[in-house]
């Protein structure tokens, strides 16, 4: 019997777990059996997805809200450190930018928050500026398209090292296109330790960097990491 649940499983595209779930449901009638294995069913597959969803995102080490120290961030009016944990900004299709020096926790905090969207079911994904670039010039179509629907299902995108490292003008307007995409669409999160008047610096362009800003600004929180290097810190105590 167990052989042709499987095929119907199969046939039906039931997660492959409905041969261990059921066994294990007690019930008195059978609509209670149907109703508490649909729901094991549900919560099965909304696991399997996060965990996809947190597999693709992009981080490269996954870190969490837990024990995070706010004292070092300056924190505009406009939010508070409840509504950040809450995620309220996604919603909103709010932006953060994170300001302030190398080893601060503007990516630690960024992971974060990314990693927490993921546990409520929606979507995050993390590129360094200058990995998304290269990524979107590649010769590869299929490669580039894919980057760009990753983008545009995502609830959030996070934008780490911005301004790390020069851009050249075609990468300027790569970003350009993308920040364009996610306005008002979705939230997007920055790191960067450079303030808007250098902009331009990596940007190469006066008014690509004003169209960017403006983009960037408008819906946006600005949260001004003060502390010094973690890094540094913890390197100096060993």
């Amino acid at each position: 019997m167990k052989e042709e649940i499987s095929k119907y499983q199969k046939k039906l595209r039931l997660s492959s777990s409905l041969i261990e779930i059921y066994p294990n449901i007690e019930a008195e009638t059978h609509e209670e059996f149907l109703l508490k294995l649909l729901r094991e069913l549900n919560h099965d597959r909304e696991e399997k997805r996060r965990i996809r969803n947190l597999n693709n995102a992009g981080f490269q080490v996954l870190k969490t809200l837990e024990g995070y120290d706010y004292s070092q961030i300056r924190f505009p009016d406009s939010l508070s450190i409840q509504e950040l944990e809450s995620l309220s900004f996604v919603d909103k299709k709010e932006n953060l930018i994170l300001y302030g020096s190398v080893g601060t926790g503007k990516t630690h905090l960024s992971v974060a928050l990314g990693v927490k969207l993921i546990s409520q079911g929606k979507k995050a994904v993390f590129y360094r500026v200058h990995d998304l670039i290269n990524q979107l010039e590649s010769k590869d179509e299929k490669k580039v398209s894919a980057v760009y629907k990753k983008i545009k299902q995502a609830d959030l995108l996070i934008l780490d090292e911005w301004g790390y490292l020069p851009l050249h003008q075609e990468g300027a307007r790569l970003l350009f296109d993308i920040i364009s995409s996610c306005y008002e669409t979705k939230s997007i999160i920055i790191t960067t330790n450079i303030e808007f008047g250098r902009w331009k610096g990596f940007l190469f362009d006066e008014k690509l960097t004003a169209a960017i800003v403006d983009r960037l600004v408008h819906h946006s929180h600005m949260l001004i990491f003060t502390g010094k290097s973690y890094r540094m810190v913890n390197s100096l105590i060993k």
